[in-house]
């Protein structure tokens, strides 16, 4: 049977009166929340707005300062996260935490492997790992090594290795961040098949149109309050921004397009890249990059677009072709000689390749500057001149440069890892997924201080799997597919649907 979310059913959570805070900070102030068997329930805000303290206060990473919080009735404490666990919550989070190195069984029962003599019967492992998964729809061999799995495929172990539980709740933190389409559609299959089966399902994600396509019920949370809780049908998107946000989406639509800007092309390119590539990873490609030029690379996930950035930066090294700053060669062959020709690059990996979690704002902040320096000290008045400038320039929240940068969100994290570049004064600013899981204000915000950017003169090259968001910002689009450059566009004459049948289809030539 299907079940419906409805009132009907008493709710399998409840958290009532929940606050949190953090020094300085008052995360949650008094947020209810109420999850129903058999639905999917969206928890949608701006970055800061207090949803992963949220969850973290229910599969028991935070304890909470007041409140309370019920399951099936029963009143819970959790003092960490195996007690969430034993209560029937799982949590797959955006950055997944599996063993890559494992096989795709290890990984799905991973803690939970069935004994024989006292050993671990391996045979069993992989019986009841593939029984889980084809439960899910999934039907791969569990012996195969994870890491030769798509990240697709990755998410849906992780929700497998959940679902060895028994999960009551399923907590999905932003489990599309990293996936296509084709990938998508093939994760709400199993999340509307465990639906069906009754379980209560978390969804949190930055991506509006596909809240509306697979939740039923909403909660909105601003600046740590709950905003209200609603049913989807009943909340139109332009409503839902305003909630979010507090102010109207007219204000997010009105960021001018930068594509239309013309742009000098007489003199040397800041950046000229020709036939630049790695045997087995990127096909040779060519890339320039004129002053005060948005580039955008644009393709589907896997098509070559970091690892060409990564060549050009040379946190990977290139085996042909050749690189020319301002009409002169250059060697990138490590980051710093990229840093030292004025070459930032901010990576869409930012937990393992970007923010240092354990140091503060400020540190974060003058990390750039330092790098450039070597072993000669930033004089303090340099730092704290620098910190406040550009912590006010990008509006980073709260704004107190001591806070531990791993208790900022997402969001404000990305702001942070920008203003570290930009406080290097680059002449070319490399972005590779710069809003990926951030919320739509803070989306629009950093589009607009890309726009201010370019128009101030600095060069900038930018990724991004929002074709839309390229469109806007780019003046000319590399695409790619399949590890190789397939054709160069002008912007201005490309609409989404042109963009993306050019990707599809590889162009005829004719689009440049």
């Amino acid at each position: 049977m299907t079940l419906t979310a409805d009132t009907a059913y008493p709710p399998i959570v409840e958290m009532r009166g929940i606050t949190i805070s953090f020094p300085g900070v008052l995360a949650l102030d008094n947020v209810d929340f109420f999850l129903r068997r058999g639905e999917v329930h969206s928890l949608m805000g701006e970055n800061g707005a207090g949803k992963s303290t949220l969850i973290k206060a229910l599969t028991g990473v935070y304890a909470v300062d007041s409140g309370s919080i019920d399951l099936i009735g029963t009143s819970q404490v959790f003092r960490g996260t195996s007690d969430a666990e034993a209560a029937g919550i799982s949590t797959v989070y955006q950055e997944i935490n599996l063993c890559t190195n494992l096989s795709v069984g290890e990984n799905v029962m991973l803690g939970h492997e069935p004994r024989k003599g006292g050993r671990i019967d391996w045979k069993a492992v992989h019986r009841l790992a593939a029984e889980h998964l084809e439960g899910l729809g999934i039907s791969i061999d569990t012996r195969s090594l994870l890491s030769n799995h798509s990240i697709a495929i990755q998410q849906l172990v992780a929700i497998s290795r959940a679902m060895v539980l028994d999960a009551k709740v399923l907590v999905l933190d932003e489990p599309t961040s990293s996936l296509d389409r084709g990938e998508v559609e093939q994760l709400f299959t199993v999340i509307r098949d465990l639906r069906a089966r009754g379980a209560a399902i978390i969804f949190v994600s930055h991506f509006l149109d596909q809240v509306y396509e697979i939740a039923d019920r909403i909660t909105v949370l601003r600046n740590g309050k709950l905003v209200g809780e609603y049913l989807v049908k009943d909340l139109p998107r332009d409503q839902l921004v305003t909630k979010m946000i507090g102010r109207q989406l007219d204000d997010l639509e009105a960021i001018s397009s930068t594509a239309e800007r013309a742009i000098d092309r007489t003199d040397a390119p800041i950046l000229k890249a020709t036939g630049v590539g790695r045997r087995g990873v990127l096909e040779p490609a060519d890339l320039d990059v004129f002053d005060g030029e948005i580039v955008g690379i644009a393709g589907l996930l896997g098509s070559g677009r970091t690892e060409l950035v990564r060549l050009l930066y040379g946190a990977d090294r290139a085996d042909s072709g050749n690189i020319e700053m301002v009409g002169t060669p250059a060697k990138m062959t490590s980051p710093r000689h990229a840093i030292d020709r004025g070459i930032a690059f901010s990576s869409e990996d930012r937990r393992e390749e970007g923010i240092v979690a354990d140091l503060s704002v400020a540190e974060n902040i003058v990390l750039g500057i330092q790098a450039r320096k070597g072993l000669r000290k930033v004089r303090q008045e340099k730092q704290d001149s620098v910190v406040s400038e550009y912590m006010a320039a990008l509006d980073i929240r709260p704004a107190d440069p001591d806070m531990v940068a791993g208790n900022l969100s997402g969001g404000n994290q990305q702001k942070v890892l920008i203003a570290r570049w930009l406080a290097t004064a680059p002449e070319l600013l490399i972005l590779d997924e710069p809003t990926r899981g951030i919320d739509v204000g803070t989306k629009a915000d950093l589009q607009k201080k890309v726009a201010e950017l370019s128009e101030q003169g600095l060069s900038v090259i930018f990724i991004s799997s929002e074709l839309e968001e390229v469109l806007r910002l780019a003046q000319r689009i590399v695409v790619m597919r399949d590890r190789k450059s397939i054709g160069e566009l002008d912007s201005r004459r490309f609409d989404l649907d042109g963009l993306i049948d050019f990707i599809a289809n590889e162009g005829d030539g004719s689009a440049a």
